[in-house]
């Protein structure tokens, strides 16, 4: 009988090997006889937004404008193209081909503070520039709050959520209207 010792990473080790394995034959079916990946694959894409709208950029390199689409339906703004390999010559011998071709879509749910109605998109040097206006904000309006006493009611004047957090006031006055003043 032999004496083995123990290892406490074996299992571990075995796990590695396993997920390596996994790996390795499932990317290979990905490559075609060209070394190009299949489909999936998505543009690069930068969202940022200022005061008045929401910019959504995205890379479109080596593309026409008639090779994708852009779509707003039920709040979602959907990019959608197709990015093909074309090879210049049958003699051409690659040896490396690293950029992604194929079928692509990027699927961006718009907040409710977006207007879908003015949507502007313009297309130059590679890059996707698609603007989206905010909604212009409901205006201030009073509230009057009846009491039990027989004063006169109290009236509070309700901002937008943006005022009050920026001018930082607000929140004591209103809670010393709502509470009768006292």
């Amino acid at each position: 009988m032999s004496i083995t010792r123990y290892d406490p990473f074996r299992d571990l080790r075995m796990l590695q090997d396993e997920v390596n394995r996994l790996f390795s034959s499932n990317l290979s079916r990905s490559f075609g006889d060209e070394g190009i990946a299949r489909g999936a694959w998505a543009p690069t894409v930068d969202i940022y937004e200022n005061k008045d709208q929401i910019v959504l950029e995205a890379e479109l390199p080596g593309m026409n404008r008639e090779d994708f689409e852009l779509t707003v339906e039920n709040n979602v703004l959907t990019l959608r193209g197709d990015r093909r390999f074309e090879k210049k010559d049958e003699s051409d011998n690659y040896h490396r081909v690293e950029r992604s071709y194929g079928s692509f879509s990027r699927s961006f749910t718009l907040p409710q503070t977006v207007s879908s109605e003015n949507v502007a998109a313009e297309y130059k040097n590679g890059v996707l520039r698609v603007v989206l206006q905010k909604r212009e904000t409901l205006k201030a309006r009073r509230i009057e709050i009846a009491g039990e006493e027989a004063r006169t009611p109290k009236i509070i004047e309700a901002k937008p959520e943006g005022q009050n957090a920026a001018a930082g006031e607000g929140s004591s006055s209103t809670t010393a209207a709502a509470a009768g003043g006292r």
